[in-house]
């Protein structure tokens, strides 16, 4: 394999040895290198890789969920290209996002792995060198799904060279699984504590082997093994948390959770508004002015639920009112605050699909007592709230709830990572359904059937038949589960483009996307794959570094 030397731009990024959340703490005044040279040190520099993970899933959530069959543009604009294809082309607003984040990580990553050769003998030195290859495998594991073949850097990069090679997919992919199969012994087998351990590295390599298994270089060997390690990583644990606390607003850290940015209020003391994530930012209606004392959170009204993603849900499916606020209160987080709900008045309701006239009338009848005022009460027919819904008003669509942080102060537009919630990048519920896409592209449909089932069951309250077992299964089955399952947990637009099914399905369900012609790139090829960012390309004096085939 060529040696590959990374650009400026990122060189910039990962020589800034001390993050913004996790700092590097030098009490000893002494140079860096003599500082990462002790057990302390060295622990502080593992630390700030960790940290690293903030800026790659904390921020802006286009390269994750825009342009899916999920989410389309509400009042205000997604990125054009992101969301629309038409115009994509490297410079785009949002197309670097995850290249610099990631290389960043990576380079941090490296400067760990390179002081670990150095530093001082202690009894967690494997177990960190484990967790760093571990943190290096999923930054590159996110840049390969998102770009295809990238630089394999593997060194401690602290000095300027602008020129590098571009790896194949498949280069990256045998690097990633190798630092994923060096960490899995080395890393902790105790339960989750924020740290890497190994449940996490084999949900990891899961989600590899089966994505792997979609390539022109994969092979059905990979979907077999992506099923046996998801089944590694459930080890007869069905799920057993409601779903309404899995989604609760300060138990992250529930039985379920597998690996997750840690944030908190301390670490986010320095920049309240700058330093949390953005997840809860985006999904839902604006329902208010942002400024303290508000009873409504502030919300961007960017990324919105298609009529496809609402109406999944089921009657007696927990995941409706886990996932949105179909009440709103005078004071919204009261919902929150309060225990007994039954006196609290509301301003808002969102009628569900399975609603009939009767139900409606019904409803209207039994909760007439409780409007805060009858003169402006809104209810919400089925069909009047989605993305593509006159969403000019403010509370015209559902609000998503499942990523609310009351305690979070105020952001604006500008300064929206204010969440200090933990940031789950995995847990046991999209496991389950990786071991189904795994076991049904393996041909065992009864395994696939019975994975998909469980998630199923959880979904009814953990009683059987609540919500219908599904008796047969195919790619859009699992899609369609995820969808109601994961809605606005960083994964739509990877789900799509791993199946294959990124321009049907966006085509069939985004109001803003009604032509797989938006999707037609340079000579005949299909913009799936994101463009490499004109900045990276600029930079690079390297003639063996190719832009992708679409642009």
């Amino acid at each position: 394999m060529k040696k590959v030397i990374v650009i400026l731009g990122i060189l910039v990024l990962s020589l800034n040895s001390c993050s913004s959340f996790i700092e590097e703490d030098n009490r000893s005044f002494a140079a860096a290198e003599e500082y990462f040279l002790t057990t302390a040190g060295f622990e502080s520099l593992v630390n700030t890789n960790y940290s690293m993970l903030k800026d790659i899933y904390g921020g802006d959530p286009w390269l994750f969920e825009a342009g899916t069959d999920m989410y389309s543009e509400g009042r205000n604009m997604e990125p054009d290209g992101l969301s629309r294809y038409l115009n994509l082309n490297p410079t785009s607003q949002g197309v670097d996002q995850l290249y610099r984040t990631c290389y960043a990580s990576i380079q941090q990553a490296n400067k760990g792995l390179y002081y670990a050769n150095l530093t001082a003998q202690s009894p967690n030195l494997s177990t960190r060198i484990g967790e760093l290859k571990f943190l290096r495998a999923n930054a590159y594991f996110l840049l390969v799904q998102t770009y295809g073949g990238v630089p394999i850097v593997l060194e401690s990069i602290n000095t300027a060279i602008l020129a590098f090679d571009r790896n194949t997919a498949e280069e990256v992919y045998t690097q990633i699984l190798k630092d994923l199969n060096e960490a899995l012994p080395a890393v902790s087998t105790g339960a989750y504590t924020g740290r890497v351990n190994r449940r996490a590295v084999q949900n990891l390599l899961a989600k590899v082997y089966l994505t792997k298994g979609y390539e022109s270089f994969g092979t059905s060997a990979d979907f077999t093994t992506a099923a046996s390690l998801a089944d590694q990583v459930i080890n007869g644990q069905q799920l057993n948390v409601s779903f309404d606390n899995v989604v609760r607003p300060g138990n992250e850290m529930n039985a379920e959770t597998i690996f997750s940015v840690q944030f908190s209020a301390a670490t986010n003391a320095t920049g309240v508004a700058t330093l949390g994530n953005a997840q809860g930012y985006y999904f839902g209606p604006y329902l208010g002015p942002a400024a303290t004392g508000n009873p409504y959170p502030n919300r961007s009204y960017t990324l919105l639920p298609t009529v496809y993603a609402l109406s999944l849900y089921e009657k007696g499916d927990r995941r409706w009112e886990g996932t949105f606020m179909t009440e709103i209160y005078s004071r919204y987080y009261a919902y929150y605050e309060v225990v007994d709900k039954t006196a609290l008045k509301i301003t808002d309701f969102y009628e569900p699909s399975w609603f009939t006239t009767a139900d409606r009338a019904a409803w209207k009848t039994a909760n007439a007592s409780r409007y805060q005022n009858a003169a402006t009460f809104r209810y919400h027919d089925w069909g009047t709230y989605s993305s593509s819904s006159n969403v000019s008003a403010d509370y015209a669509t559902i609000p998503v709830r499942k990523f609310d942080d009351p305690t979070a102060p105020y952001g604006t537009a500008t300064n929206n990572r204010v969440s200090t919630r933990d940031f789950i990048i995995s847990r046991l519920g999209e496991t389950y359904l990786v071991a189904a896409e795994a076991y049904l592209k393996a041909g065992n449909t009864v395994n696939a059937l019975a994975r998909l089932n469980e998630v199923r069951r959880r979904a009814g309250g953990g009683t059987a038949g609540v919500i219908p077992v599904l008796t047969s299964i195919d790619i859009n089955t699992i899609l369609d589960e995820r969808a109601r399952e994961l809605l606005g947990e960083y994964h739509r637009w990877f789900d799509l483009k791993r199946t294959g099914t990124l321009v049907t399905r966006t085509v069939l369900h985004n109001p803003k996307i009604t032509n797989a012609s938006v999707f037609n790139g340079l000579n005949g090829n299909l913009k799936i794959l994101r463009p490499i960012p004109q900045t990276v390309l600029d930079l690079n004096r390297s003639t063996n570094y190719p832009q992708n085939p679409a642009y």
